[in-house]
């Protein structure tokens, strides 16, 4: 009895499991002429079971109820959802996603459908930006786009970072930095006092999208600020009417990744000895007694494994009928670099309210930050490395403060005296820390609103007024505390010094323009005419005086301002969804120039043919995107570095007062004098014109897409600071315009969706950039006696260089002697090939050094890719740097007879393990030795995460995630780390490896 009770229930059991097991069979077809699809995503809700379509667009599922709901998915296609209610057969046809084939592009003043897109123009939306990004909103780019290069400068926190597109056109007088326009507000090209990047005002996660313009043909519509290119920062909106919150969490972890190879204790302990007992100049017994006794890692010392934080919480819905976004975020980064750490609150809220019947459109951006820095000491880095490891971090003196201290005096046994006058050489490492407070407090303000009205009796002309300000407040000082022994030669008392510094930055903005769109039968035409105004003032005080108050260096104010106003239009004409072309004419005029220079004009051209609407191409149905664009046009300069004396008034004949040191004795108090600089009253706009051919390509529903860009670029009237006679403008250099620089490249960029499978998907992508830089005039009159214009500062003396801008050669490159070698393939120090061969000292005629590589890139290679498996996720994004080359320019100072320096009675440095190798006794600055190529493979994020849909009935959804940051290189440089942004590595703050724990809610 009980088997047959078994038995029936086993049976009733299968009878169920059958009955709500379904299969489900079907088409998916395309409304685009009902072609069978292959590839589309079928799953059924609420559940990970799927299929996808065969290459006759059919399928075959079994759901687990009659009553279930499929969804069927494709990239550029509208989602359906079907419910089966019984059926067994479906069959779908799938419409094209209006809004997604027809991408919106953001371009200056404007948006235009991708199909009209003309000129060379890359976006990255918030789904493809590089992971676990918490501060510095330019690393979502990192090797993301062809032609976009994008190089922290070091690894402190909140670094700035260097951007260039397509190289940068502009030589040392002018800014290679792009145009950035922030939600239509264009902020400032110069640094914001009390921040190591201006940019980490804005919170990384309140950006949507970034649309870069690289040709001029895109780029002209902002004139006299384009050369370089401009990144257009769209931030997130209001979208959804019912009220949605997000929280996102990171925890992260640093830690350095590599020290540079130096003796410890011991090791240099037995060198010495070694070179004292063969009779090394300058070592003897009187300084081997200043030696120590310990094994002291200077560089574990002032470095750290840190913590960080980072949180964001938004809200995105609608108040009282007004769509609205608000987010507040919370930064704490803390250094590697002992002492140095950033934190940062940002506030944002946006509002999108729509009156009149849609008729009026209001844009509402406001952007709050409050910043606060510890920027530590950046020279401890190198002065650990350096630093005597035989001594103590601490010693127990009274004078300076318990910290180990080299001093002029020595005690009776030849050691070290503890209390004696401060040695102002060199400073114990870990002191330069401790007693120094270098902190600043940045609050800044963004905030512009923008009305779009489109016209009631004339619906097709919009009138778009953009009003906004820009303000920042920074309030710092720089103090070095009583026993800081560096202070001790430029400031009285011993007690240290006092520094205050305020900055006060100001921009405001007026833009307004007309727009135009019309489509009537096969034409559309898209016109805009405007009008910008904005205008800069900006106000820095310095107090420096040593602690006791008796000794002032500086007490100034510094104030100056630039106005810069532009007429503008642009023409989009398009054909019959063929053929596209734009037209564009800007008028600039800028207060940096005076009389006729003060106005430029930058028109631009270019033609776009859509042939894959073509009927010879659309029959082909494997093609489903291919443009042809053609693009010419001129962009200018006004920008000039803000490292320069005068960046803003460089035409006007003006009075500064003296530098620190140049005063006028009267009775027993000194006065500063003032001075005449150098000016040229001629200066004018640098121009760049630039030619254009791209293709945009894609196959198979655009499975795979990419596009193709082949550019020239060549710059003249170049803003350049150049050498000239002593005595005949106030000064030995003058910013002037002279030169012209050529630029050819080469941009390929790759996208691919090689899984597309219901619980599997998975996407890469790459981009290859070639780009040539070439100096082609440099001087006003031809000189063949004159080599160039020297550049690129290196440590070790006083006013060298190692770089030069050369006709015919690339900016920037370096400039050496070629090192000979003996027998054994040893380096022979002071000697080098005679290139001249004129005899006699080689190193004596500047003309034996020889042009040797550039610290930019051949080629740059950016990789990435995604992995979707069910709930979890995985990507990571990497770049492949070839033919950049580095001057190791703390190899070069470091040699043997170094070890020892004689002055302010004696003092020992450390020396790199390489550098005692080579046995150098003098540095050889300009020796080829130190140039390496340093190409690289970085892969500078891995993330894996794993999501949750369903949690408390559906109403949250959440990711976890790990992410590490800057993973691992692969370099054959010598150094601790091959990406250094101008070539000449000189103990930078090291770049750490950081792990990140990620957690985001949606709810």
């Amino acid at each position: 009895m009980k088997k047959q009770l078994l038995a029936f229930c086993w049976m009733l059991l299968l009878s169920v499991s059958a009955y709500a097991q379904v299969e489900i069979t079907g088409q998916v077809k395309s409304s685009e002429g009902s072609e069978a699809f292959p590839g589309v995503s079928i799953l059924e809700k609420g559940t990970s079971n799927g299929t996808v379509t065969d290459l006759e667009g059919r399928y075959t599922l079994t759901v687990s109820s009659e009553n279930a709901t499929l969804i069927f998915s494709f990239v550029g296609y509208e989602t359906q959802e079907i419910s089966l209610q019984g059926r067994q057969n479906v069959d779908v046809i799938l419409d094209p996603d209006i809004q997604s084939l027809s991408e919106v592009v953001v371009i200056g003043y404007g948006e235009v459908d991708r199909n009209d897109v003309t000129g060379a123009v890359a976006t990255l939306g918030d789904r493809d930006f590089n992971p676990g990004v918490t501060t510095s909103p330019q690393d979502l780019l990192t090797g993301k786009m062809a032609g976009v290069n994008v190089t922290s400068n070091n690894g402190a926190p909140g670094a700035g970072s260097t951007i260039r597109i397509r190289g940068g056109s502009s030589l040392g007088g002018a800014i290679n930095d792009p145009l950035i326009v922030i939600d239509g507000f264009p902020i400032d090209d110069g640094d914001v006092s009390g921040l190591s990047n201006p940019l980490n005002t804005l919170n990384p996660n309140d950006i949507e999208s970034f649309t870069v313009l690289k040709d001029a043909s895109a780029a002209a519509i902002y004139g006299s600020r384009a050369s370089n290119g401009v990144i257009l920062i769209t931030t997130k909106k209001g979208t959804s009417d019912k009220l949605s919150f997000n929280l996102n969490s990171q925890l992260s972890f640093s830690t350095p990744m590599e020290y540079v190879d130096v003796m410890n204790g011991d090791e240099y302990r037995a060198l010495i000895n070694e070179l004292n007992d063969s009779g090394f100049s300058g070592i003897n017994d009187a300084a081997i007694a200043k030696m120590g006794n310990e094994n002291t890692d200077w560089q574990k010392e002032i470095f750290q494994s840190v913590v960080s934080q980072n949180y964001n919480l938004s809200v995105n819905g609608k108040a009282a009928g007004i769509p609205f976004r608000a987010s507040y975020g919370f930064t704490g980064q803390n250094g590697i670099l002992k002492t140095t750490e950033t934190s940062r609150h940002t506030l944002s809220l946006n509002l999108t309210p729509n009156f009149f019947k849609d008729h009026l459109k209001v844009n509402v951006n406001t952007k709050g930050t409050f910043a606060h820095t510890n920027f530590g000491d950046p020279g401890a880095v190198g002065a650990a490395v350096n630093f005597d490891p035989t001594q103590p971090v601490y010693n127990g003196n009274e004078r300076y403060g318990g910290y180990f201290a080299y001093t002029t005096s020595t005690l009776p046994d030849g050691s070290v005296d503890p209390e004696g006058p401060a040695n102002t050489f060199i400073s114990n490492p870990v002191a330069l820390l401790d007693l120094r407070e270098n902190v600043a407090d940045v609050n800044r303000f963004i905030g512009n609103v923008q009305l779009d009205y489109k016209l009631h009796f004339f619906p097709d002309i919009r009138a778009n007024l953009n009003v906004g300000i820009d303000k920042t407040n920074t309030d710092g000082v720089d103090n070095a505390l009583p026993g800081s022994t560096w202070t001790y030669r430029n400031y009285t008392g011993g007690n240290g010094r006092l520094l205050d510094y305020t900055n006060s930055s100001d921009s405001e903005l007026l833009e307004f323009y007309l727009n135009y769109n019309k489509s009537f039968n096969q034409h559309s035409l898209d016109v805009v005419a405007g009008y910008s105004w904005q205008h800069w003032q900006r106000e820095t005080s310095r107090f420096d005086r040593n602690t006791d108050g008796d000794q002032v260096l500086e007490d100034a104010t510094y104030i100056d301002e630039n106005y810069l106003i532009s007429f503008y239009g642009r023409m989009i004409y398009s054909f019959n969804e063929r053929y596209v072309l734009t037209a564009t004419l800007r008028n600039d005029g800028s207060s940096r120039f005076l009389g006729d220079n003060q106005w430029g004009l930058f028109p631009s051209l270019a033609f776009a043919w859509n042939l894959h609407n073509e009927d010879f191409i659309s029959t082909a149905s494997n093609i489903s995107n291919l443009k042809l664009r053609l693009g010419y046009g001129v962009t200018g300069q006004q920008g000039l570095s803000p490292t320069l004396d005068d960046p803003y008034y460089p035409a006007l004949a003006k009075y500064r007062r003296s530098i620190l040191g140049a005063s006028v004795q009267f009775g027993d108090q000194f006065f500063n004098t003032l001075r005449p600089s150098a000016y040229d009253a001629n200066l004018k706009w640098e121009e760049t014109v630039t030619y254009n051919l791209g293709l945009d390509f894609g196959f198979w529903n655009d499975r795979f897409s990419g596009s193709l860009e082949l550019y020239h670029r060549e710059t003249k009237d170049l803003l350049n600071r150049i050498p000239i006679a002593d005595g005949s403008n106030f000064s030995n250099f003058l910013i002037t315009n002279v030169g012209s620089m050529e630029i050819k490249g080469v941009e390929l960029s790759l996208t691919g969706r090689l899984v597309t499978k219901a619980n599997f998907t998975w996407s890469a992508g790459a981009n290859f950039t070639y780009n040539d830089r070439m100096i082609t005039r440099l001087n006003k009159t031809e000189d063949p006696s004159d080599p160039g214009v020297m550049t690129g500062d290196i440590g070790g003396g006083v006013g060298n260089t190692i770089q030069i801008h050369t006709v015919g050669h690339a900016p920037n490159s370096f400039y050496t002697f070629e090192q000979v070698y003996d027998s054994n393939g040893n380096p022979i120090e002071g000697e080098y090939v005679d290139r001249v061969g004129d005899g006699g000292q080689v190193v004596s005629n500047n003309f034996n050094k020889y042009h040797n590589h550039n610290p930019n890139p051949d080629f740059l290679i950016g990789v990435n890719s995604r992995l979707n498996y069910n709930a979890w996720d995985f990507s990571f994004s990497g770049r492949l740097s070839l033919g950049n080359h580095v001057y190791n320019n703390g190899l070069a100072a470091n040699t043997l007879g170094g070890l020892y320096a004689t002055s302010a009675n004696g003092y020992f440095t450390n020396i790199r393990k390489e550098a005692a190798e080579i046995g150098f006794t003098v540095p050889q600055y300009w020796s080829d030795l130190y140039i390496e190529n340093a190409s690289f493979f970085k892969m500078d994020n891995i993330s894996l995460g794993y999501s949750l849909d369903n949690l408390l009935k559906s109403k949250v959804k959440a990711r976890f995630s790990f992410t590490v940051q800057n993973a691992f290189f692969i370099s054959d440089y010598r150094g601790i780390d091959p990406e250094v942004n101008n070539g000449i590595d000189n103990n930078l703050y090291p770049r750490p490896r950081t792990y990140l724990l990620g957690l985001n809610f949606n709810f």
